[in-house]
């Protein structure tokens, strides 16, 4: 699964978990279901809950009747969260090192790194107001 993905997945497969009210492990949630629900193979599943299980979001059982649940109510899990617990964090890209000698190459990679800190502290703020609840109402808040 490529490293874009990750994210939207986690985010689907956290709602979907709230959907179903699964707190708890008798409520568990298969990777075979919630993979029918994002249109993804189970083991992209297992890996993507697996990184949600690391970071105290959802818990997880193997096994016959394994499955997730979520650790804590949806409207107290932000997206902020989510996107650190699979890929470590906002970062839209990173800065060439340009080339010595070239008054633009020497100059533009500091530039260019302080206008991708900008924008990954930009997202950071906006995604810690958003919740997996607000994914399952009317749509997450783009405002």
């Amino acid at each position: 699964m490529a490293d874009s993905q990750k994210f939207a997945v986690a985010a689907h497969a956290l709602a979907y978990l709230a959907h179903r009210e699964a707190m708890t492990p008798e409520a568990a949630v298969s990777s075979v279901e919630l993979a029918a629900s994002i249109a993804t193979h189970p083991v992209v599943i297992r890996r993507v809950t697996g990184m949600l299980a690391q970071a105290g979001l959802v818990a997880t059982r193997a096994g016959a009747r394994g499955g997730a649940w979520l650790t804590r109510p949806a409207d107290a899990i932000s997206l902020d969260e989510v996107l650190r617990a699979v890929d470590g964090g906002p970062h839209i890209g990173v800065t060439p090192l340009g080339a010595t000698g070239c008054p633009v190459g020497q100059k533009i990679p500091s530039a260019v790194c302080s206008v991708i800190r900008a924008a990954d502290a930009a997202a950071a703020q906006r995604l810690s107001t958003i919740t997996v609840a607000d994914l399952l109402s009317s749509g997450a808040p783009v405002s």
